[in-house]
Order: structure tokens, then sequence, then C-alpha cells
């Protein structure tokens, strides 16, 4: 492999746990040239990775823009156009790790004659040269992308999720902090919020644990989340003395370093809870309806799960709205959890 383009577009979260493939590959291919499909926005996450040589942006937004108005010439051009442009790079290898139709087509679109497929699904495994089922410790954070890796026979290290924070990004982070009051290692993330709400812990919850963070561990509560969270965060921060939230006040890679300099993360079943295990920030992790994994491969980071009989439903609970899932998870286990974690 000399050029080889790695296909993952979404989500946050994934990505996150695709990270480490681009590290197993330059290790194993050091003088390989290495890029990365994904959607802009998301791109944030791996501009600073060294181990990616370059990030080729999906523009999804106006090809959807294209398909809605029924402007199916100008769509179909446009599909024409990339494909000449990823094929103007010449990749001999092309690998599809979002295993979707969408995926399989942009993984076919740039003309490498290997194109490699990890569990492909959706009629994109016709679009591949050759398929590898998923495989691994399910119960592993990124074991299917690890999997993936051994049967390609790179140099897979410790494969686990790693992110890095750009210079530029560390300075206006910092400063953005120290608006705040906020010191590296002397605040809590808080991350509540995520795209369903059979993955959302309580408000009531969140605002008993932070006073008890905030009094026992002497970490100030910051509360993360985009836009749309915005209103919920400052009403949860009002409720807990001495609580920030940033939410919606800063894009994917500010967030990224506030986590990175965080002295804790407490958070549910989102990307932002995630990236804490990749940069090695203590973090609790609570999942109820969905089990992305128990094992996260570090001892300063842990997950609340109770396991039961119903859990994990997905898309589907069956609890009439109550998630007992994460009900359950009282925020005296969350602070047992966290102790643990910050003795690590």
């Amino acid at each position: 492999m000399k050029r080889i383009l790695i296909v993952r577009a979404s989500a946050i979260g994934d990505v996150v746990f695709a990270s480490p493939f681009a590290a197993a590959l330059k290790a194993t291919w050091p003088d390989a040239h290495v890029a990365w499909l994904v959607e802009p926005g998301i791109h944030t996450l791996l501009e600073a990775d060294p181990c990616i040589d370059e990030l080729i942006l999906w523009p999804k937004g106006e090809w959807k823009k294209l398909w809605q108005a029924k402007r199916f010439g100008d769509f179909f051009r446009a599909v024409r156009a990339f494909s000449r442009e990823l094929k103007s790079r010449r990749f001999d290898t092309a690998i599809d790790m979002q295993s979707l139709l969408k995926s399989g087509v942009l993984t076919w679109l740039s003309g490498a004659p290997r194109r490699i497929g990890l569990g492909s699904r959706e009629g994109s495994q016709w679009l591949m040269t050759e398929v590898v089922p998923k495989g691994g410790d399910a119960g592993r954070i990124s074991s299917e992308y690890l999997y993936l890796a051994q049967q390609l026979g790179l140099d897979t290290g410790e494969f686990l999720p790693r992110l890095c924070v750009a210079s530029e990004t560390a300075t206006r982070v910092d400063a953005l902090l120290a608006e705040r009051g906020l010191t590296r290692g002397g605040y809590a993330v808080f991350a509540p919020f995520t795209t369903r709400p059979q993955k959302h812990w309580f408000e009531d919850a969140w605002v008993a644990l932070g006073p008890q963070v905030q009094g026992e561990l002497g970490l100030t509560p910051v509360i993360l989340g985009g836009p749309a969270e915005r209103d919920t965060a400052e009403r949860m921060a009002a409720a807990i003395p001495g609580a920030v939230s940033l939410a919606g006040q800063t894009g994917l890679a500010d967030a990224a370093a506030i986590i990175e300099r965080a002295g804790l993360l407490i958070g549910v079943d989102t990307g932002l809870t995630h990236m804490g295990i990749a940069f090695s920030t203590p973090t609790v992790a609570l999942f109820g309806s969905t089990r992305p994994y128990l094992d996260t491969g570090r001892t300063n980071a842990k997950v609340i799960w109770l396991g039961m009989d119903c859990s994990p439903c997905r898309r589907r609970p069956t609890c009439d709205g109550a998630f007992t899932c994460l009900r359950d998870i009282r925020p005296e286990r969350v602070m047992a959890e966290a102790r643990e974690v910050l003795s690590a």
C-alpha cells in the first residue's frame, strides 16, 4: 500500500473509535500517503493528526441540496467532479470502514483498484473487491477497527482512540478557559447530551452530582454540548453552584481541547465522552440503552452499565420512557467511579 484512502465520513463517536487506524497504517508503511474522507465539521477532529497526510471533505450538504431541489443534472455533475478529484490522487487502496451503501459508493468513486469493506452491507459489498467480516472482542473500544487492522496485517500497537490538538486550537482554548477562571486539570467536563433521549442521564441527576464533584473533588463542572442544548445546559449550570456552561459556544476542535485539559470527564454515550478516552482524561461513561463497549482499554476510564434484561434496547425502548437503565444509576455510584479513575 502506497496511497491509501480511509472512508469513515461520520459520526463523531465512530470517527473517534476509528482514529487509531491511520497510526496503524503509518506504523506498517511509514512512507505511505494516508488520506481520510470525512464530512466537513467532523474533519476538525483529525486535522492535527500527524499520521494523516490529507483530509478530503465530502460535500454531502451540497449534494443533498441539489437532490432535494430536484436538480438531478447538477447533482450527477457534482458527483462526477468529486470522483475525478478522488481519482486524480491515484489511490491504490481504499478502505470503507463505515460499511453502508453511501460509504461504499464513495469508496468506489475513488477508482482505487483495491477496495476493502469492513462488514459491508446495504449492497456496498458489491462495490468492494474484498470484504472483511466484522469481528473481534465486541466489548472492547475500537474492537471492529482493531480486528480489520489485524486482518490486514497492520502493526496495531495498543490500538486505542487517539486525537491531537493543533497549536492554534490550544492557544484559543487556553484563552477561553482563562476568561472563565478555569485552569488545566481544575475542572470536570459534563457531557450530558446526545442524539436520543434513551441515552440521556436525567437532568436532576446531573444537578445532584455537580455539587459533589465541586465539593469533594475540587473540580468545577463545565457542561459541553451543541447549540441545540444551550438552554438546557445553562439551566443545569444555574442549578449547580459555580458550574460553567460552554454548550453551543465551542466548535468540535475546541471542545476536544477542553476535554484534553480536563481533570475529569463524566458523560453519556456520545462522541465527547469517547474523546475523553482518546485523550486519556480520567473518564466515567454512563451507558443504558446502548453498550458500545465495556472495556475502555485504560485504567483511568470506567463504564457504568447496569446490564438490565431490557438493555441494550438501542432505538427500541420498551420502558415507556422510564429509562430505568439510566435512572437507577445514582450520583453516589458515579462519584465512586470518579474517585477510582482519578486515583488511577
